[in-house]
């Protein structure tokens, strides 16, 4: 279950010294084709990082070759030096690869504001000892590589009845909100499929699940999902059913990352029903999710459904304000704009926690996924850079 579960992927994960602790730091992952499609989605952050500056131009002829990620270091805000750091990481994927650097994606993760010559040196070096030792096994290390404050790898994979695979890695364990993509994603599959196609299903997919995962509000200078496919299973999906089996993977992957946020005890999913439209389910969900009130109650194992009140009222979706349900882990704590079953009879001291919000104005929902408020969030980001 890895980023080479699909045929036609080769990848690895080694150590570049880019981390003090030695740690994996540097993946690499290429296609071997025969088809190099790609598509990818990044950060609606207008601050990013060098790394998407330079991914942004390559994928724009829908082809990859290979695409290589570090962690350690972000490479934002580094200036000039940063971005030709960039280029010449593409420029030694290539040349050890045998292929265009214009066609080789770089991504990175870390500590904003830092890059060195030292820097620069051991991520090169750090190329030059991924590329030859690529394997169909090296899934597993590739996915530790790229972890920053992560407690363990995340991945997932699919296999269609017709034959063909998807494969996926993620990272990510803050800086969780949506802007087209979240964290640092790649998904490989061996469906005979087109750029265009890619495209499409991507978007679609990540729509409705990284684009709904707000851990802590905060927007990554960062963030890229990639999808490559290679082909090499000879097999051209119906496109409803790639699709559906994407939006699993990328699901599966996101909710990963929400079990894994940074200091969180509780995972909280947030449905709201009975929207005028998709758009309001989503402002309303996403307005919970960043209330700081109300991840503090949630992890302080407090029911307090007017701090959910309270945020739905700060959106501009259609509802009336005395015509609202709450209902916190299956008990209807509100009902009608006004107090219903007694609070004390929520259970909070699960991991999992579920709102649901019924605006009763229509049919449309949404569901955000997002984390509590923790002393250790806040002392792990408060001393991040040290």
């Amino acid at each position: 279950m890895s980023v080479t579960s699909a045929q036609g992927f080769v990848a690895t994960g080694v150590s570049a010294g880019l981390k003090d602790s030695g740690a994996l730091d540097l993946a690499l992952v290429q296609n071997m084709g025969p088809k190099k499609s790609a598509a990818a989605v990044f950060t609606s952050n207008r601050c990013t990082a060098n790394p998407i500056i330079w991914s942004r131009q390559v994928i724009l002829d829908g082809m990859v070759e290979a695409i290589v990620l570090n962690s350690g270091g972000a490479n934002c805000y580094t200036g000039q030096f940063g971005f030709q750091t960039t280029h010449q990481t593409a420029e030694a994927v290539g040349a050890r690869l045998g292929v265009s650097s214009g066609d080789v994606l770089v991504c990175s993760t870390g500590l904003i504001g830092t890059g060195d010559q030292v820097f620069r040196d051991r991520l090169i070096a750090g190329v030059g000892a991924a590329a030859p030792v690529l394997s169909p096994d090296g899934g597993p290390d590739a996915a530790r590589a790229i972890m920053t404050t992560d407690s363990h790898p995340k991945q997932a994979d699919f296999t269609a009845d017709a034959g063909w695979v998807i494969g996926g890695m993620a990272k990510g364990a803050g800086m969780l909100a949506p802007g087209l993509a979240t964290m640092l994603v790649v998904i490989t599959t061996d469906a005979d499929m087109s750029s265009d196609a890619l495209d499409a299903a991507l978007r679609k997919a990540t729509r409705v699940t990284f684009d709904r995962l707000d851990s802590d509000g905060c927007m990554s200078t960062n963030d890229q999902v990639t999808l490559l496919a290679s082909g090499a299973s000879g097999l051209v999906p119906d496109a409803a059913e790639f699709e559906a089996a994407l939006t699993s993977i990328c699901a599966s992957l996101a909710e990963q990352l929400q079990g894994d946020a940074e200091g969180a005890s509780h995972d909280i999913t947030i449905e709201t029903v009975g929207a005028a439209s998709e758009d309001d389910a989503v402002e309303v969900g996403r307005a919970v999710s960043r209330s700081n009130l109300f991840k503090a109650a949630v992890f302080g194992n407090d029911p307090n459904w007017g701090r959910v009140l309270a945020a739905v009222g700060t959106t501009a979706a259609d509802f009336d304000p005395f015509d609202i349900d709450v209902t916190i882990n299956g008990t209807r704590v509100c009902s009608h704009g006004q107090p219903d079953q007694p609070s004390d009879g929520v259970d909070l001291t699960p991991r999992a926690v579920h709102v649901l919000i019924d605006l009763k104005v229509g049919s449309s929902t949404a569901t955000i996924l997002t984390n509590d408020l923790t002393h250790d969030y806040v002392h792990e980001n408060s001393a991040y850079s040290s």
